[in-house]
């Protein structure tokens, strides 16, 4: 009897500590890792190929999407981010649990082709953190820090298409409700199982 690993689909605003919280996750769990996504943006100080991000020109990510090798891409802020399909296909069929951190675009897009997805939003305690968070990373322009605010409001339209929310205020009580999802998720009857070979009479 063998289970896949489930697909964890993860968004919210940026600055809502979604990666922040998926570190702590893969920390306390065995048997789950965060998928590395594609991107033709620049490489930022302090990033490494193939651990923070797969970077791709712009001419070699779309041809990687006319060739249908991405689970889902989407532009956001200008910039391409893709999910490599074959990569999280082989680890979710090894029963590894796996963590997809995108954008809503993307999600949308897990949604319509992969339906046994667990897809939550993580949202700070209240605007006014997320504000906090955003500027205090200091990594990025003005400008870009307020069309990320912006967008915030477009983003919290599309709550319902999620099936859980989890509000990042205090990490520990954050990642114990994300540990709760997935074993609640685990549990479900209309979880598949894979090679389930009944013998006996």
């Amino acid at each position: 009897m063998k289970k896949p690993g489930i697909l964890i689909v993860i968004s919210g605003p940026s600055g809502a500590g979604k990666g922040t919280l998926a570190k702590a996750l893969m920390r306390k769990r065995e048997g789950i890792e965060l998928s590395i996504s594609a991107t033709t943006r620049e490489k930022r100080p302090g990033e490494h190929d193939g651990v923070t991000y797969y970077y791709l020109q712009e001419e070699e990510f779309l041809g990687k999407i006319n060739q249908g090798l991405f689970l889902e891409y989407a532009k956001v802020y200008d910039h391409y981010y893709g999910t490599i399909k074959e990569k999280v296909l082989q680890a979710l069929e090894n029963n590894i649990d796996v963590i997809l951190e995108i954008d809503i675009q993307g999600a949308l897009q897990i949604k319509q082709s992969y339906s046994d997805a667990v897809f939550i939003f993580v949202l700070p305690p209240s605007l006014e953190v997320l504000k906090e968070r955003i500027f205090c990373r200091d990594r990025e322009p003005l400008e870009e820090i307020e069309k990320r605010l912006n967008e915030v409001k477009n983003e919290l339209t599309y709550i319902d298409e999620y099936d859980y929310v989890v509000i990042n205020d205090e990490i520990e009580e954050a990642v114990r409700q994300l540990e709760c999802i997935i074993e609640a998720e685990k549990c479900k009857s209309n979880h598949r199982f894979f090679n389930f070979d009944f013998k006996g009479e």
